[in-house]
């Protein structure tokens, strides 16, 4: 029996019905291949990437609150916004709550409390992209 800390490890969910603990990686051979799933615990807005949108073109992600609490912006649809930094407002997400990010949406966090997150998705052909300072702010 194998015991593994999911908040250093990820879980990759593979074709065939195959569950395998891994080292947390962003690039590699297989990197992209099939569904992560990875929790980690936070404490600031750095923990998060706060300072970037993120959007997985492959897949919806559930961002998951095991405890704690966040708050999770998503950018209206498509690219071509007057304002890159433009969101529907915050979901905000305590304990328990669990939110269905649209494939091929842009998002971010920004955290209110210590929390521990999970998230479930497919990683491929993620794009980070900075936010403009200034703009987009809670």
């Amino acid at each position: 029996m194998t015991i593994t800390d999911l908040f250093t490890s990820a879980i990759r969910l593979r074709e065939g019905g195959l569950v395998q603990a891994e080292q947390r990686r962003m690039s590699g051979a297989d990197a992209d291949v099939g569904w992560h799933v990875a929790a980690f615990h936070v404490e600031t807005d750095a923990d998060v990437h706060a300072d970037h949108w993120e959007m997985h073109p492959e897949s919806e992600e559930a961002v998951c609150v095991l405890a704690g609490g966040v708050r999770l912006f998503v950018r209206a649809p498509g690219d071509d916004a007057a304002d890159p930094d433009a969101d529907e407002g915050p979901v905000v997400l305590g304990p328990g709550a669990v939110y269905i990010v649209p494939r091929g949406r842009w998002h971010r966090l920004e955290v209110d409390e210590p929390s521990d997150l999970m998230s479930i998705g497919l990683r491929a052909g993620t794009r980070l992209a900075r936010r403009v300072e200034g703009m987009g702010a809670a």
